[in-house]
């Protein structure tokens, strides 16, 4: 930063602009503007940017916008790397003692993943280390939830989601969506995920390769778990052998989400909690 910028003048304006937002109704979008702005003004303040780093600063925000399309999410991406979604899921899904803790959707989520009988296999192309996979959903006193929805969604075993991975799997690799039995359960077979490097051929990753952030994401499989009367579930279930498991990218990694993917099997339980205050459904990123 080269401070040219005027400290006097910005402050002048800082004031202004708390004025102007006074007359704003005091809502939360008004008290979010408020408070952003003020501290948006304050790193004004202390670094004194340039006009040349004003400029940088838009054109990121620009290309975060270009990189962003149906099959990539940048702006998701920045809010991950940075533990923004981490952060809001966390406190907007804190639950009870026993409950499955909840983790970010991530960037790669569709929600149009097929439907299938239990015991499918997510695996389209045949490429992999085979594995089983079985869980039980239950609610906060072990009762199982009969006819819960159970959304999943992995990489392949070279780290890679099939919608960023386009030209290599095919459609809707490796993601399914079950309906549990009577006693809550459901299985289906797969193949071994691997761990990745959030991808850094666009502005998110570059930006967060140029201050030192890890990349690494530990091998784990996605599920979003829907029952009636319980709130939606999105989880994630991590493999503790990875080598990454304690610098995951997007501080997703919690000690009851680390588990022992087998040889050749691996076993889950999802536990909701109950709806207290109905929810608006939200469209995963």
């Amino acid at each position: 930063m080269d401070g040219q910028g005027n400290s006097s003048e910005g402050h002048e304006v800082a004031a202004e602009l708390r004025h102007r937002l006074a007359a704003s109704p005091s809502d939360r979008l008004g008290d979010a503007v408020r408070l952003i702005m003020d501290h948006a003004f304050q790193v004004i303040a202390t670094l004194r940017p340039s006009p040349v780093e004003l400029d940088a600063f838009v054109q990121f925000l620009t290309d975060v916008g270009y990189a962003t399309d149906a099959r990539r999410q940048e702006w998701v991406l920045l809010a991950d790397v940075f533990g923004l979604t981490d952060g809001v899921f966390s406190g907007d899904r804190a639950a009870s003692s026993g409950i499955t803790p909840s983790t970010l959707p991530g960037p790669f989520y569709r929600a149009d993943a097929p439907v299938l009988p239990l015991g499918a296999d997510l695996c389209r192309d045949g490429t992999g280390e085979s594995i089983s996979v079985s869980g039980q959903v239950m609610d906060a006193d072990r009762v199982p939830l009969a006819g819960a929805r159970v959304e999943v969604w992995h990489a392949n075993g070279a780290g890679r989601y099939e919608n960023q991975d386009p030209d290599n799997q095919p459609e809707h690799n490796l993601r399914g969506c079950f309906t549990a039995d009577a006693h809550g359960r459901f299985h289906f077979r797969t193949i071994r995920p691997g761990g990745y490097a959030l991808p850094d051929d666009g502005p998110v990753g570059q930006l967060a390769r140029r201050l030192g952030l890890s990349l690494d994401r530990p091998a784990h499989i996605h599920f979003a778990v829907t029952a009636p009367g319980h709130r939606r579930l999105v989880t994630a279930i991590f493999d503790g052998a990875d080598p990454a498991i304690a610098r995951d990218a997007l501080f997703a990694v919690k000690p009851a989400l680390i588990a022992d993917f087998g040889p050749r099997s691996l076993t889950v339980s999802l536990v909701l909690d109950r709806e207290s205050v109905p929810q608006p459904s939200k469209t995963e990123g």
